[in-house]
């Protein structure tokens, strides 16, 4: 059980770290794209 909740919560963790990452960088690109 304790395991089960730490690999769900590793799991989560890493995908709103994958989520925050994937948004800031297309912030980036769309930001750079604008002020050309």
């Amino acid at each position: 059980m304790y395991w089960d909740g730490t690999v769900i919560f590793g799991l989560i963790t890493v995908g709103l770290m994958i989520v925050f990452m994937a948004g800031w960088i297309g912030f980036i690109v769309r930001d750079s794209k604008r002020k050309k």
